[in-house]
């Protein structure tokens, strides 16, 4: 059977690039930076120290993280990632009391994610959304806050469970397979109260204590880029020699294409349909095969299924444009006879075909 390499290119070109991104099935690595959005933390001293209640505000600061996934290739992602954010003490404000304040605050976290990343039949862009849990060390490196006569300081580390939700965006690179460029808002959060060891030099009088921090609460906005190993193009057929272009009653063989899971016909289908009903018109036509194939998501049982309801969409539009029912033969593959080879689970426009020969 001969396949025509004008048709192959016009469906390339025509699909998505889930060929070129995601869904991807593979390990996958990825990085990101940009800024990171501490909210004000609500503080609260141990009577030792004899300190009002306060609120810490932090400057806008700096978060970076890198992750190693895996995809499943039908949208689900899951990934262990190691984060970083820093953010420097702004002021202190106790009751009627700014304070001169300076040091950061330093969260490091090891999270386990899960993500889908969701196909809006777009080639350039893909959203997604995921969350994670795991484990936040923060780090008070060199707190200090002074008002006259008083100097509050801290340097310490406690750790506890931490949280995360994000929403991004993914942009393919479509000459680099399995390249794309990120853009992404997280949330990142420590639930309940940390507790920091802590002293306050009061009129000359030095207290040590635990000073309970709450709402460590932080917003990020990220760029980054992500590459996921073993994304390979589509196949195109060995170029042949040149030839003579074709005319309408030379052409044979004809290609309709569907979309994912489905087996209702597009307008461009009917279109191809139509072009082989004519040429079978045009004499010299005793017999239509009429196969059906599908991609690699979904079982092999349904796959053969639903190969032979794209067969009969097309056998039944063929019969439409005035073609016998007697010269149409129907037969389904399922996911067999790809067109472009890929491994289990993925989904192919190439593959998502109804070959209609003419003999």
């Amino acid at each position: 059977m001969r396949l025509r390499p004008l048709l192959l290119l016009t469906a390339m070109l025509a699909a998505p690039a889930s060929a070129f991104a995601q869904p991807f099935q593979g390990i996958y690595i990825g990085g990101a930076a940009g800024a990171n959005f501490l909210g004000q933390e609500s503080i609260h001293s141990s009577s030792a120290l004899d300190l009002p209640s306060g609120r810490a505000q932090f400057s806008n600061g700096f978060a970076g993280l890198g992750s190693v996934g895996y995809g499943f290739g039908n949208g689900v992602r899951v990934e262990i990632e190691g984060s970083w954010r820093n953010n420097a003490l702004h002021a202190l404000l106790r009751p009627g009391d700014p304070t001169a304040a300076g040091g950061r605050q330093v969260m490091t976290a090891v999270m386990a994610n899960a993500l889908f990343d969701i196909d809006i039949s777009s080639r350039w862009v893909f959203p997604y959304l995921g969350g994670g849990i795991g484990y936040a060390w923060t780090d008070w490196q060199r707190i200090s806050a002074s008002a006259p006569g008083s100097v509050f300081s801290a340097d310490d580390t406690a750790g506890a469970f931490a949280y995360q939700a994000m929403a991004g965006l993914s942009f393919p690179v479509p000459h680099v397979p399995g390249l794309s460029f990120t853009a992404e808002y997280r949330f990142f959060a420590v639930p309940g109260g940390l507790t920091m060891r802590s002293s306050f030099l009061n009129g000359g009088h030095l207290a040590e204590g635990d000073t309970d921090f709450w709402f460590n609460h932080n917003q990020s906005l990220l760029l980054g880029v992500r590459y996921a190993f073993g994304v390979t193009p589509p196949v195109l057929p060995a170029a042949a020699a040149p030839q003579a272009a074709p005319t309408v009653q030379e052409k044979r063989d004809f290609l309709v294409f569907f979309d994912w899971d489905k087996a209702t016909l597009t307008e461009r289908a009917r279109g191809v349909i139509g072009e082989a009903a004519h040429v079978a018109a045009g004499g010299g036509v005793t017999r239509i095969n009429v196969n059906g194939y599908t991609d690699t998501s979904g079982t092999p049982e349904y796959n053969h299924g639903l190969s032979i309801r794209r067969a009969e969409a097309v056998a039944a539009q063929l019969i439409t444009d005035g073609v016998p029912k007697a010269e149409i033969a129907i037969m389904g593959y399922g996911e067999t006879h790809l067109l472009v080879p890929t491994g289990p689970g993925v989904r192919e426009p190439q593959n998502r075909r109804v070959e209609i020969i003419l003999h």
